[in-house]
């Protein structure tokens, strides 16, 4: 729950990595066992009293980043299966990240189903009809360099609401992925990024709506709140 008082800042260290994730879900796997948890548990007040367990883990090689969700929820529901569909909407787990300082950033978001949208963003500041002034979609082509891990089916409908469930997204980017807006990256180790972690379900029976690092307002498109990721 968001507070009046000033939040610490968070600092997240991602660590490489000699051995390549399988892409199977295994959260709890050798590779996976030398990253830390981040833990995604900043709710925002405007959603429901409903509050997922939501933790990140992140790797790290010369060529591509490694990510893994762990979700235990419950009211859980994907319905969007085309790329680039509003996948917020369905039970949703969220990467922005920021690369270089002096750039753009980048929205990495997936539903429990595996379905992906993603766009680079460089000023989401909204003109009078709340269209994002300076964005690109990423084109498909592109957006398939990313290789997804579900552990739930494409589709989930009607909602799972009886019962608690675990659900997994895991996936890889390689660094070309980035390079296309930003530019060349270079050797990862050292390098300071800025990025936000998040959980949202907007169209669950429950709607709720969390991060890592908090946002000031119910809006994720908010870099000055997201925090460093160091690659050592």
């Amino acid at each position: 729950m968001f507070g009046k008082t000033k939040m610490a800042k968070q600092k997240y260290i991602i660590y490489e990595t000699q051995d390549i994730p399988r892409l199977v879900g295994d959260w709890n796997g050798k590779i996976w066992s030398n990253a830390e948890i981040l833990q995604i548990s900043n709710f925002r007040s405007e959603g429901s009293k409903y509050r997922p367990s939501t933790q990140v883990k992140l790797l790290y090689n010369n060529l591509t980043i490694y990510v893994i969700f762990r979700v235990k929820d419950r009211y859980v529901k994907c319905v969007h299966t085309d790329y680039f569909d509003q996948v917020s909407k369905d039970s949703c787990v969220e990467w922005f990240v920021k690369p270089k300082h002096d750039k753009g950033y980048f929205n990495i978001e997936i539903n429990c189903g595996g379905t992906l949208r993603c766009s680079y963003i460089e000023d989401p500041t909204r003109d009078e009809n709340g269209v994002k002034r300076k964005f690109e979609d990423i084109p498909e082509k592109i957006g398939r360099k990313i290789k997804i891990f579900h552990s739930l089916p494409c589709v989930v409908d009607p909602e799972i609401s009886k019962e608690s469930v675990e659900w997994i997204i895991e996936y890889s980017i390689p660094l070309t992925f980035f390079e296309k807006y930003v530019g060349l990256i270079g050797q990862l180790s050292g390098q300071k990024w800025s990025a936000n972690f998040y959980k949202c379900g907007d169209e669950t029976s429950h709607p709720h709506w969390a991060a890592w690092a908090p946002v000031k307002e119910l809006d994720f498109h908010r870099p000055e709140d997201f925090e460093t990721i160091q690659f050592e």
